[in-house]
C-alpha cells in the first residue's frame, strides 16, 4: 500500500504545533486497535483474571452497524457507547430529545444537499447567512437535553455532516472562535478546510487500514483534538505504533 503521511496538521484547536502526519495515524490506529489490562472476576470466580478491553470508543461506537428508520432506542445505545450508561431518568430525556433531534437532521440534510460538512461555504456556518444554515441547525442540536448524546446518534448516522459535541472539544475550540460564527462547528469547518489535502490524506490511508469500519475526516479532526485536549494523545500514538496495522505499513 503506498501511502503519504508527510503532510503535517495545523489544528490550533488540538495545540500551537504542527501535528506530523504520522502521529496522527498512529494515533488513530492507538484509538481503533489499542487495548488495555483489566482485572475481571465474575460473581461465581474465587479469583479474578486480566483481559484485555478496548482502551478506547471506537468498538463500541464507530464501529456499531448504523441504525436505519426513525431515530429510536438503538440510537440511544450508540450515544452511551461513546458517552457512557445513562440513567433512567436520562435515558428518558435522551430517548425524547431525539424526536427534536430527527427534525434537526432534516434541516440539516436539505441544506447540505449531498455536501459533506467540510465541502460547505463558510456561509453556512456564520450567523450572517441565518436563518435556514447547517450552523443554525446544529446550534439549534446543541440546545437539546443531554445535547452530546444526540449529537453522537446523528453523527453515526451522518459521519460527514453532524459534527460531535464533548466538554473537552468545546473548550479546545471556544478560544478560536471568531466574531460570526455560529458555534465552536464554525471552528471545525475552517481546520478541515485549511488541512484539506492532509484531512484527505489521512482519510484515505485510514479507510485502508480499517476497511470495516473507517472514519471520516470530521470524525478525525474530533479524535485528534479530543486526544489532545485530554492529554491522551501520546497513549493513543504509542498504542497505535505497536498495531500489525502500524507494523505492516512501515515495515517495522
Amino acid at each position: 500500500m503506498s501511502v503519504d503521511v508527510r503532510l503535517a496538521l495545523d489544528l490550533p484547536s488540538a495545540g500551537p504545533e504542527l501535528l506530523p502526519g504520522a502521529t496522527a495515524l498512529a494515533a488513530v490506529l492507538g484509538y481503533a486497535r489499542g487495548r488495555r489490562p483489566l482485572r475481571y472476576r465474575s460473581p461465581n470466580e474465587g479469583e479474578g483474571r486480566w483481559v484485555q478491553v478496548p482502551a478506547f470508543g471506537y468498538d463500541r461506537f464507530d464501529a456499531r452497524p448504523v441504525c436505519t428508520g426513525p431515530l429510536g432506542d438503538e440510537d440511544v445505545l450508540v450515544a452511551e457507547g461513546l458517552h457512557g450508561r445513562l440513567d433512567p431518568d436520562g435515558w428518558t430525556a435522551v430517548r425524547r430529545a431525539l424526536d427534536d433531534a430527527g427534525l434537526i437532521a432534516d434541516a440539516l440534510d436539505a441544506r447540505a444537499a449531498g455536501r459533506a460538512f467540510w465541502e460547505l461555504p463558510e456561509e453556512e456556518l456564520s450567523v450572517l447567512g441565518e436563518p435556514g444554515t447547517v450552523g443554525a441547525a446544529l446550534r439549534a442540536l446543541g440546545c437539546l437535553p443531554r445535547p452530546r448524546y444526540a449529537a453522537a446518534a446523528l453523527h453515526h448516522r451522518r459521519p460527514a455532516l453532524v459534527p460531535l459535541l464533548t466538554r473537552a472539544t468545546w473548550l479546545q475550540s471556544v478560544p478560536h472562535l471568531r466574531e460570526g460564527d455560529s458555534s465552536v462547528a464554525a471552528v471545525t469547518h475552517r481546520e478541515l478546510q485549511a488541512n484539506a489535502a492532509a484531512f484527505a490524506e489521512l482519510e484515505r490511508v485510514v479507510a485502508a487500514l480499517l476497511p470495516t469500519a473507517p472514519l471520516t475526516r470530521l470524525r478525525l479532526h474530533d479524535l485528534l483534538v479530543w486526544l489532545s485536549g485530554t492529554l491522551r494523545l501520546p497513549t493513543a500514538v504509542a498504542l497505535g505504533e505497536d498495531t500489525d496495522e502500524w507494523r505492516r505499513l512501515t515495515g517495522s
